[in-house]
């Protein structure tokens, strides 16, 4: 197993400078990949990420290598348009057709079969020995392990990402650019369920989970090497999104050491659970698949019985991808779907992954679904449909932020930017 950081710099409190993180990069890049053939994965506008700046460094510092392309790892998420790659790395159309021209930039098709390949198989048997107890036959049987069969075209793969901690994998970045990142569906579905067989409770801030040992397990069969730049992104003072560390090395020990930063500056812990607290989902979430991360990151630090509304004034539509089958899942505790699963069985999996995680813990016996706490939709999503969905509705013109602020005393808390920073209660001695 290879284990070498080959640069890092991280700051335990503030952010690095520019200059900082450009020396970091040309440590750990540098002459490194002299004539290879590089293909760099990159997250979508869902990630917090300085990407523009980031762009124009990797390319600097990699120039030694003999071609270098950009693909974005979208999971099932929508393709970008050529405008929205442009942007997405801060370029004008002008400098692709010119300084750039020889950038690749490209997307992921998970849902295209040309486009992918297997590299190998994840037996049943390895799944449910990494499920251990959260074993359920749901999870089916041998996992065909798929990629984008562009990735095996080249020499090196580079993976360029923040870490932040995840409802799903425990804490995100690393490997999982690669799995879900420019894999095929059955990765996607299998690693979401078992996510969701284990409950946000228990994964989020996690560092160690079986669905990251299962993402690593898939890793470990792609043929070509790997090496990560891993990033932690922080709001700091007036300076937003500043990076608070970058580790550059093999993408196991970069990753390690980029999730302990995260644990240390993407946590924040609270004496006492909200009773109420109103979830600002930014405009870089266009739809509800994403947007929901306003609730997981907050779904530790609410008290049983209490509500999480999920303030998205900007936001219209569930998923471009999804929405179908989510209308017909619904929004619901894990159980539900479990004991009635000649109902909701043929459904893809990363869908009730998706429908439990935004609905939360709860229990569902004798036909009675009883969740620990409310989930409130405020957005441009009609009552009706949040009402199909079993989520609750709010008019989001009839809130006024300003009286949700300054409350915390009162049970009451007000986030003005969900889905990054993690909130978790404080264990009682």
């Amino acid at each position: 197993m290879n284990n070498a950081l080959y640069a890092q710099a991280s700051a335990r409190e503030g952010i690095l400078e520019p200059q900082a993180i450009r020396s970091v990069l040309y440590a750990g890049l540098a002459g490194r990949f002299r004539g290879a053939k590089l293909l760099i994965l990159i997250p979508d506008h869902t990630r917090t990420l300085p990407l523009g700046m980031l762009f124009r460094m990797m390319v600097e510092a990699l120039g030694a290598a003999r071609q270098i392309d950009f693909m974005v790892a979208l999971g099932t998420h929508p393709p970008l348009s050529e405008e929205a790659l442009n942007r997405l790395v801060g370029i004008s159309a002008e400098e692709r057709a010119g300084a750039f021209r020889h950038i690749g930039l490209l997307n992921h098709a998970w849902d295209d079969p040309d486009a992918l390949t297997q590299i190998g198989t994840i037996t049943r048997q390895q799944v449910q020995q990494i499920a251990g107890d959260l074993w359920h036959p749901s999870l089916g049987g041998d996992v065909p392990v798929r990629l984008n069969r562009l990735a095996l075209d080249y020499d090196h793969l580079i993976i360029l990402g923040p870490t932040f901690p995840h409802e799903v994998v425990g804490f995100s970045g690393g490997a999982k650019y690669l799995f879900p990142g420019i894999s095929g569906a059955e990765m996607i579905n299998v690693t979401h369920w078992l996510g969701a067989l284990a409950t946000i409770l228990n994964t989020i801030g996690v560092k160690h989970t079986p669905v990251r040992e299962m993402v690593h397990a898939a890793a470990a069969l792609v043929p070509i090497p790997i090496t990560l730049v891993g990033l932690v992104i922080v709001s700091h003072g007036e300076v937003k999104d500043g990076v608070a560390g970058i580790f550059i090395g093999d993408h196991l020990p970069a990753w390690e050491a980029a999730a302990d930063l995260s644990s240390q500056r993407h946590i924040l812990w609270v004496d006492q659970p909200y009773q109420r607290v109103l979830s600002w989902s930014p405009a870089m979430y266009d739809e509800l698949w994403t947007g929901a991360k306003a609730m997981y990151k907050l779904e530790p630090a609410i008290a049983d019985g209490g509500e999480v509304i999920v303030y998205a004034p900007h936001l219209d539509v569930v998923s471009h991808v999804h929405g179908k089958y989510i209308y017909e899942a619904g929004y619901h505790v894990r159980d539900f779907y479990l004991k009635q699963w000649d109902k909701y069985g043929h459904l893809p999996l990363g869908v009730l992954a998706h429908g439990t995680h935004l609905r939360g813990s709860g229990t569902y016996d004798e036909g009675v679904e009883r969740a620990r706490i409310r989930v409130t939709l405020s957005s441009r999503i009609s009552r009706e449909d949040c009402e199909q969905l079993s989520l609750g509705y709010l008019d989001p013109n009839t809130l006024n932020l300003a009286e949700w602020q300054g409350r915390e005393a009162e049970g009451i808390l007000f986030v003005p930017k969900a889905g990054e920073m993690l909130y978790r209660l404080k264990t009682k001695a």
